[in-house]
């Protein structure tokens, strides 16, 4: 399975859709995902290297100056095992409330997108669960960007 490219996000995002209405219809399930990342473990290990991916870019550092890293780690955390089916329950505000007033571009989101990826990369996340993740995440582009 190819790799979504950030060039290809956009193509990649309407195919997010499909699946997500897709998944939302109960035609087609995914529960394996959370297992596909390594469970707790390795939602924990993609976590940690997403938050140094973060802090080491110079494009998205800003927008995160004023978080409190432990708080992003858990609630990042949380979410992550959420969206891909795990036995977690996500606590925090929701993303439009999180995401309103921060500025976030589609250069913004699309950097992040590339840090997430390489943060997968680093935990060996093999391609095809990295876009199946990114499929899932993708839908919350709008809850992100121009808010």
């Amino acid at each position: 399975m190819k790799r979504l490219s950030v060039r290809n996000l956009a193509a990649g995002l309407s195919l997010s859709a499909a699946i997500a209405l897709v998944n939302c219809t109960g035609v087609m399930e995914d529960n394996d995902l959370y297992l596909a990342l390594g469970g707790h473990e390795g939602i924990e290990r993609i976590t940690e290297n997403f938050i140094m991916e973060i802090a080491g870019d110079d494009r998205v550092i800003d927008h995160f100056a004023d978080s409190n890293v432990q708080r992003f780690r858990e609630k990042f955390a949380e979410h992550l095992c959420m969206v891909v089916d795990g036995p977690c329950q996500y606590t925090s505000d929701t993303m439009i409330d999180i995401h309103t007033g921060m500025g976030v571009t589609e250069g913004d989101f699309n950097a992040v997108v590339e840090d997430l990826m390489a943060a997968m990369d680093k935990a060996k996340v093999p391609v095809g669960t990295q876009n199946r993740v990114l499929a899932r995440l993708g839908n919350l582009r709008g809850e992100v960007i121009y808010l």
